[in-house]
């Protein structure tokens, strides 16, 4: 199936079958290494990318529903290059441990505050129910989000 798609705000066409998870067009066929595989279900969110400014699971989502959309993933987020807000914060906040979730939290987070610049404690925990952290840093999570939100450096950006 000719799929055309635009990734990071590059266009790409390809040649690849309609019901193939977009994860694994990210990563194998683009070369994009920060969306990961976890659960490979949709349960776990490390896989999050943003399809039409949507945050969605790349592992089940079929590429037939990417044909013609735009796609950001973790590697777009930052600009000329400099790291996201989010990005920034999740190291001031020292958030990472293992950071296999992490790419997949930022995203989540980013749509978050594209959406609402203003987020309460309770909007943030809502926004990233569904991102998984098998090493627990939660609080750190939201205390990043917390920190872009009260405008930290960049501001956010989806």
């Amino acid at each position: 199936m000719a799929v055309r798609l635009t990734v990071n705000g590059e266009e790409y066409s390809l040649d690849v079958e309609g019901d193939t998870p977009l994860l694994w067009v990210i990563r194998d066929e683009l070369g994009l290494k920060g969306t990961k595989f976890g659960c490979g279900a949709g349960l776990c969110g490390a896989c999050t990318v943003h399809l039409n400014g949507q945050p969605v699971r790349s592992c089940s989502t079929p590429l037939e529903m990417a044909d013609g959309g735009q796609v950001a993933t973790i590697e777009g987020l930052g600009s000329g290059g400099q790291l996201h807000a989010l990005q920034e914060a999740w190291i001031e906040q020292g958030v990472p441990q293992c950071g296999y979730c992490q790419s997949g939290q930022i995203m989540s987070a980013a749509h978050l505050l594209a959406n609402n610049p203003a987020p309460s404690r309770d909007d943030i925990v809502a926004a990233m129910t569904g991102n998984l952290c098998r090493c627990g840093t939660y609080s750190r999570i939201i205390a990043a989000v917390e920190s872009v939100a009260a405008g930290s450096s960049n501001g956010p950006e989806a």
